[in-house]
């Protein structure tokens, strides 16, 4: 399977990218996670959202951008990291987190980024130069723990 990666600014989006966005971030975070929790929370309207689109035209894989002073005071952030369970297995979470990174730096200037991982991740993102940088805690009854990208 290829992906074709894509990133856009929130008012750019097409009505199938936001309700291809919101059907994956639901599936898997709210279906397959059983975690009944506010997804859409004013942050998507000032995000740019990054799409990995296979041929067959699914959403396979996405995040959005947040600039600095958004989800942190004093550091850029991405989140809603997502893949859809068909496609994991294939590297495709490192190649969209590469590409994130890439696209974050491009839009916002090459700085710190911190993220709110799922613990159980620690390792994969540690692999992306990501490092523990507080306490662990939990957000909807999942284990999260600060991680930061000098």
């Amino acid at each position: 399977m290829n992906l074709t990666f894509t990133c856009k600014f929130f008012d750019e989006l097409t009505l199938h990218e936001l309700y291809d966005s919101m059907v994956l971030r639901q599936e898997i975070f709210s279906v397959e996670q059983n975690c009944a929790f506010l997804d859409a929370d004013g942050k998507d309207l000032v995000a740019f959202h990054c799409f990995g689109y296979g041929e067959e035209g699914k959403l396979h894989a996405y995040t959005r951008l947040l600039e600095k002073g958004i989800a942190y005071p004093d550091y850029a952030s991405i989140g809603r990291v997502v893949t859809s369970a068909a496609s994991r297995g294939g590297g495709w979470g490192r190649i969209l987190m590469n590409y994130s990174i890439e696209q974050l730096y491009a839009r916002f200037g090459v700085q710190p980024i911190k993220i709110g991982a799922q613990a159980y991740l620690e390792k994969f993102y540690g692999s992306l130069e990501f490092v523990q940088c507080g306490e662990g805690y939990l957000e909807d009854g999942i284990p999260h723990i600060p991680m930061l990208k000098s």
